[in-house]
């Protein structure tokens, strides 16, 4: 059987039907849907890195970074929801690419999400345990540790002083713990606690634009006054490369909706109510993401925002020490009660119930890959009194609690975005292929303009994803490295499509295979020569050789396309290969894609050294 060989969506579909105390629960409405998008959405982008961003990436013109993630988001929305609708099942990008691009193609994908739910959980703690802290310490007068509040290494104040030494992030590790036991308890209990923190932190959100609206500094946004004169920032400090990775890094927020594509098979009617929960839920957030920044840039200096795990809290209070004395009235009294206490709370609450939809993906993909036989049959193991996937559940907030303690939040950031647009690429290609390969699914909701709208969600995501720093794509590849070595030592002679010997979909009979789908990936290639090459100016990453030498133009194009020309070869491969007629699978295959697998990783793994010794973070003599 060949690697590309892909699951029924028939037997899909049958499996999303499923019943039973050894199935998932379905207790899903549309409203909880939606507000498990709005859950994972607030939360991460406005409460911690809108300041990651505007800091060190694009300055006041942060604005426009979220405008542009936005709309990268809408392209891949469409695109999860026919899907969703379609293919209701819980492994979410997953099982989308397992119907349709084949099961190696699957195994990549579910691999990479483990980057963007586990990895997006933990980013969420650290931030949650930011906002924890300073309420501790500011609020209530608790000094909780310094060492015990942020990950191994230094520790710096909102100016790069180092204040101190960090050794493990406890409050992080902890309400990792937290949320996974709610998410064993079970899935409505889990949905009924976001939705009550989802109206919490709206109200929060809401009450700090108005509030906050009335004392912004123009001179922070670089309007109205002269840039370089005392205190008149440059409205895009970083050129419009800084814009572009200001919106790559804060993309990471906007993958709520992709989180409860993860919930289809705990839907009541997902067909109706999916593409409601996955569009809905983004659109409330992009206009509150918009508002919430510009209010935000235009309370405080950005450079004050570079460091700083609050970054709202941060605004706040720079904003009420520039207008002691001027904050009367019940706008300012509201401002001050938000830098005392509302936001604090507000963000801390706000970020549990993000947490909570972030760790329940990552159990749902497992469980899908588990039910493939793709992982162990012990992964796909449902509590009988609660119904949810408790063994990976457990196993997930472990992992999660250890990353939040010990990884510093921006290099988590960077990691869970370029796991994210990945898989958008490969679900914008995926939606191409499977309107040729089964033209007659039933399909309750469809992307309009196909193939356009996918090829959006292709090219802006590969966009994004070229904007990211090299060595966040080195750690991709590292990553999917390992993933490559565990496919073909367990998972290809353990799949059910073998054990069972499942029959694959039939082509229809006039099938062709979508051009477009090859045309999309030809373009990310001519899309990635332009980037390196071009300067900020002309939307490039505005790359500086003779200054950096991590800013080598070979490099960069080197790594880059190795990624993309080895993911046009696959998709190739899926397009125009064969099917195997046979469920066997050869021996000769494992041992081979074994080998190549472990030379893979002493390939990259020397490419990764050589990097971060010789490379990363170098000057040009």
């Amino acid at each position: 059987m060949s690697l590309f060989a892909t699951k029924p969506i028939s037997r899909i579909i049958a499996e999303a039907e499923e019943t039973g105390e050894h199935a998932l629960k379905k207790a899903l409405s549309a409203l909880d849907l939606t507000m498990l998008g709005v859950g994972a959405i607030i939360g991460t982008g406005i409460f911690v890195l809108t300041g990651q961003a505007a800091g060190k990436h694009a300055g006041p013109a942060v604005v426009l970074s979220m405008i542009l993630a936005g709309i990268v988001s809408a392209f891949a929305a469409l695109c999860y929801s026919e899907f969703a609708a379609s293919v209701p099942i819980s492994g979410s990008a997953y099982a989308y690419g397992y119907g349709t691009l084949g099961e190696f193609v699957a195994w990549i994908i579910g691999w990479d999400l483990i980057l963007e739910y586990a990895f997006g959980a933990a980013t969420v703690a650290v931030g949650w345990s930011g906002y924890t802290v300073s309420l501790m310490r500011e609020n209530l007068g608790i000094n909780f540790p310094i060492s015990l509040s942020a990950p191994p290494g230094a520790i710096r104040d909102t100016a790069g002083n180092v204040i101190g030494h960090g050794i493990f992030n406890l409050p992080a590790a902890l309400i990792a713990v937290a949320v996974t036991l709610l998410l064993i308890r079970g899935i409505k209990e889990s949905a009924s606690f976001n939705s009550i923190i989802v109206i919490i932190k709206v109200v929060v959100v809401v009450l700090f634009i108005v509030a906050g609206i009335g004392f912004v500094n123009t001179d922070n946004l670089g309007i109205g006054c002269t840039v370089g004169a005392p205190g008149c920032a440059e409205f895009m400090p970083y050129g419009f490369s800084g814009i572009i990775t200001g919106a790559a890094v804060i993309f990471f927020a906007y993958i709520g909706f992709d989180a409860v594509s993860t919930a289809a098979q705990e839907a009541k009617n997902p067909q109706r109510d999916m593409p409601r929960g996955i569009l809905g839920s983004l659109a409330i957030c992009t206009v509150l993401y918009i508002l919430v920044s510009g209010v935000m840039v235009g309370l405080v200096d950005y450079k004050a925002l570079k460091e700083a795990a609050a970054p709202l809290a941060t605004a706040i209070d720079e904003a009420l020490k520039a207008n002691q004395g001027a904050t009367a009235g019940i706008m300012g009294s509201i401002l001050t009660v938000f830098s005392s206490w509302i936001i604090k709370i507000g963000a801390v609450l706000g970020l549990s119930s993000t947490m909570v939809v972030m760790t329940m993906g990552q159990p749902r993909v497992f469980y899908s890959m588990s039910k493939d036989g793709l992982l162990p049959g012990w992964a796909a193991k449902i509590h009988p009194r609660y119904q949810t996937p408790h063994i990976t559940t457990a196993i997930t907030g472990a992992v999660v609690a250890i990353l939040a303690g010990f990884v510093p939040i921006s290099l988590l950031g960077e990691l869970v975005s370029i796991g994210t647009l990945f898989a958008f690429v490969i679900v914008g290609t995926g939606i191409i292929i499977l309107r040729s390969s089964n033209p007659a699914l039933n399909r309750p909701f469809k992307v309009p303009l196909v193939p356009f709208i996918p090829l959006g969600a292709v090219l802006s995501a590969a966009f994004l994803m070229n904007s990211l720093p090299l060595d966040t794509w080195i750690r991709l590849i590292d990553w999917m490295a390992i993933g490559l070595l565990i496919y073909f030592g367990y998972s290809y002679t353990h799949s059910k499509l073998t054990v069972e010997g499942a029959v694959e979909d039939e082509l229809p009979a006039n099938y062709k295979p979508p051009i477009a789908a090859m045309l999309g990936i030809v373009l990310v290639v001519a899309l990635t020569i332009y980037q390196v090459m071009a300067p900020s100016s002309g939307l490039g990453l505005g790359l500086e050789p003779d200054k950096k030498v991590a800013d080598s133009i070979g490099l960069n194009l080197a790594i880059r396309l190795f990624a993309w020309i080895l993911t046009g070869a696959l998709v190739y491969m899926i397009m125009y290969g064969k099917r195997a007629a046979s469920a066997t699978r050869s021996a000769s295959t494992k041992s081979i894609g074994l080998i190549l697998s472990v030379v893979n990783i002493v390939l990259w793994g020397g490419v990764t050294y050589w990097y971060f010794q010789h490379i990363h973070d170098k000057v040009v003599p």
